[in-house]
């Protein structure tokens, strides 16, 4: 479905002085490695077990990590006010984060350094593209290819980010005296409206999946940290311009969250990519939208080992 209930992985923390990343290591040791990069408020087992295990049987090694602030990962203290973030954002004002996407990318570095990678690819997903431009563009020589999947390049704004009805189920998850039951609801609102237009979430198998995840972490508070890094982070068109690596880049033509054209600006400031837009994709990779695109990413990363 959409969260990855996989098995047979080594786990652990990579560590710096101030911060500890939690990983799962998919194997084989013998593959060649993919870092995958989750995005806004995803914890690393959001990464789909289908594309997991595809990824494993064409010879490569997932592996997957919780972002700071999220799942297993370190967690940071302040408390950002969604609706005065949400204000700035419609007027254009400065937003003041605890962290940047810089330092999320320096995570990943650090996460690389441990498992003593010194080449991989990277895919990267929503925040997790956002992340992954500056991991990219900073240490190109780490990296064969670089894929982004439902990303974008400028600082989300009302001319480029999602619509107020998206922005309203968002802010949902801002607020931290939800019930379980109530968490697994605006879930599945949120994906029902985010994802696929007709996928059905709303069953039992989906919703105990939405509760182990709820289960494994149940602090939710990083999410609106993680939100506020977004917003405070300035745009990163010149670094972007600067990866060389080849870059593929996947986008739903329906992502309600990050609009298509998104994509189309990516594209043109990476001179060394190639753009698959999905038709009937919105922001998630539900296993029918995998399928249109697994072929052209399995493609993409034999080409560039």
């Amino acid at each position: 479905m959409f969260f990855n209930n996989a098995s047979g992985y080594e786990e652990g923390y990579a560590k710096d002085s101030n911060i500890k990343i939690y990983y799962r290591d998919y194997g084989p040791a013998n593959g060649i490695p993919i870092l995958l990069v989750m995005g806004l408020g995803g914890q690393l087992t959001f990464w789909p077990p289908y594309m997991i295990k595809f990824l494993q049987q064409k010879g490569y090694r997932p592996i997957a990590y919780d972002n700071r602030d999220m799942g297993l990962s370190s967690r940071f203290k302040s408390n950002p006010t969604f609706l005065a973030n949400i204000l700035k954002y419609y007027f254009y004002l400065p937003i003041k984060s605890e962290y940047k996407l810089d330092d999320m990318a320096n995570d990943a570095v650090i996460l690389l350094n441990k498992l003593k990678i010194s080449k991989c690819h990277a895919i990267g997903m929503s925040m997790g593209g956002m992340i992954s431009q500056i991991l990219v563009s900073n240490h190109q020589e780490r990296f064969y290819s670089y894929t982004q999947i439902a990303s974008m390049v400028a600082v989300p704004s009302p001319l480029n980010g999602p619509n107020f009805s998206v922005i309203k189920l968002l802010g949902e998850r801002a607020f931290k005296d939800a019930t379980k039951d109530e968490r697994i609801d605006r879930t599945i609102r949120l994906v029902s409206t985010i994802g696929m237009k007709g996928f059905d979430y709303d069953n039992p198998e989906f919703k105990q999946e939405v509760n182990e995840t709820i289960q494994r972490s149940p602090d939710d508070s990083g999410f609106i940290r993680q939100m506020a890094a977004i917003l405070g982070t300035k745009n990163r068109i010149n670094k972007v311009k600067t990866i060389s690596v080849p870059t593929l880049i996947i986008h739903g033509e329906t992502d309600p969250l990050i609009k298509v054209k998104n994509a189309f600006h990516t594209h043109k400031l990476i001179k060394n990519s190639n753009l698959k837009v999905i038709k009937n994709m919105g922001h998630l990779i539900e296993e029918p939208i995998f399928d249109q695109f697994k072929i052209d990413l399995i493609n993409h990363l034999d080409i560039n080992c």
